[in-house]
């Protein structure tokens, strides 16, 4: 038989019950459209949290002091801070690097009638580079500002928009806890960030923080970016070494700092979503394999109900092979229309899911793909055992049959 006449064949039968033909496909749609848009969405969720973690600083590391255990009784205590000293140590002695220090306090911040309580972070001008966080209007710090701890500062988008109310900052002075500032700059805006809003800060030279806020000359952290890519585990080790040599730390002693890499919390990420991906896709599998018993069903009842119509066929010269033939065809037409149809609506969930939760619209083609054949081959899997059934009837059992 010619397959054309075949598949031709195939769209007859299955447009003559359209209704029972959809519920058929039904089965097929949710478990591709599941599959789908479990997987794009866990993907869309990693890269919006992989995006937000790089907003942080590219190849950034965190290095803050920990604490000590002391005595037999395990009782911890805070470390103690850095100094600049370490920072500058740092510059001399890891190669391929940008540092900067900081010292980070909450403080109420005054100008005219608004009064908040911001974060105030004293630091230099490696900030704006290592924490990807440049001035998008005003200036940096100038270099004698950074040396004499002057009174200037440099605003988040979110502390003008709090506070200014569409005036124009720079230029202007506000109170910071007891300091009248000087605004010389805004932040570029980032926002929100693993939840948390990196524009609500106020970013002053880090002498005015320690003689003016803080009181100490202590260094709270130290933010490091390794300026070549795949360079941070390197940067780690040497910073943890020059740290531990510095502080006099014994080989058999715990170290009285923490270092974080932005890249192990991404990878971490990585490896935990690929996981769920996996879980949830091989969950919405399931759907998939009760579509396919559904066709299988349908098919045996389609067997039953054109039994007659098979043993005119086979009588008057058809092969038990064509009429395998047609209906393997017409389970596959089934189970590849809901495979087209199940990847439309995969694509269109997750473009919902991914609006109306403001993450990136990820596809791949990929995914889609293997949703689709997948599909097809439960069209085939399952329809087979129909298709025998009808290949194999007695043309005078069939003729006979009511």
């Amino acid at each position: 038989m010619n397959p054309l006449d075949t598949l031709l064949m195939a769209f007859q039968a299955i447009a003559r019950n359209l209704m029972r033909s959809f519920l058929t496909m039904l089965g097929v749609i949710i478990g591709v459209a599941s599959v789908i848009a479990m997987v794009h969405l866990a993907q869309s969720a990693t890269r919006s949290v992989t995006e937000q973690i790089s907003s942080i600083g590219s190849n950034l590391l965190f290095v803050v002091p920990g604490t000590i255990q002391r005595g037999p009784g395990g009782v911890r205590t805070a470390a103690e801070p850095f100094e600049m000293a370490d920072v500058e140590a740092m510059r001399r002695e890891i190669p391929g690097i940008s540092v900067a220090p900081g010292v980070a306090l909450n403080a109420t911040v005054v100008f005219g009638n608004a009064n908040e309580n911001i974060k105030v972070e004293g630091t230099t001008n490696e900030y704006f580079s290592v924490r990807n966080h440049p001035v998008a209007s005003g200036r940096e710090f100038e270099p004698e500002e950074l040396a004499s701890g002057a009174a200037v500062c440099i605003l988040g988008q979110t502390v003008v928009d709090e506070m200014y109310l569409h005036r124009e900052p720079l230029g202007s002075t506000l109170r910071v806890g007891r300091t009248a500032c000087r605004v010389i700059g805004i932040l570029e805006t980032k926002g929100l960030s693993m939840g948390q809003d990196p524009d609500r800060i106020i970013l002053m030279p880090i002498k005015a923080v320690q003689r003016r806020l803080a009181g100490s000359l202590d260094v709270t952290a130290i933010y490091l970016s390794a300026l070549q890519d795949g360079t941070s585990a390197r940067v780690r080790s040497d910073t943890e070494s020059l740290l531990r040599q510095r502080r006099r730390i014994g080989a058999d002693m715990d170290d009285d700092f923490r270092v974080r890499d932005t890249q192990d919390i991404i990878d971490t990420l990585e490896q935990t979503t690929n996981t769920m991906t996996l879980l949830l896709g091989g969950i919405a599998a399931v759907s998939l394999l009760v579509g396919g018993i559904g066709i299988m069903n349908i098919m045996l009842v389609s067997v039953t109900e054109r039994t007659r119509e098979i043993g005119i066929r086979l009588a008057i010269g058809a092969r038990s092979r064509d009429v395998l033939t047609q209906f393997l065809v017409e389970s596959m037409v089934l189970a590849t229309l809901g495979g087209v149809i199940g990847v439309l609506a995969g694509v269109a969930i997750t473009w919902v899911m991914t609006y109306q939760f403001n993450m990136p619209f990820v596809i791949s083609p990929g995914v889609m793909i293997l949703g689709f054949a997948f599909s097809m081959t439960i069209g085939v899997v399952f329809g087979y055992v129909p298709a025998r059934k009808a290949a194999h009837l007695n043309p005078i059992d069939a003729l006979r049959h009511e």
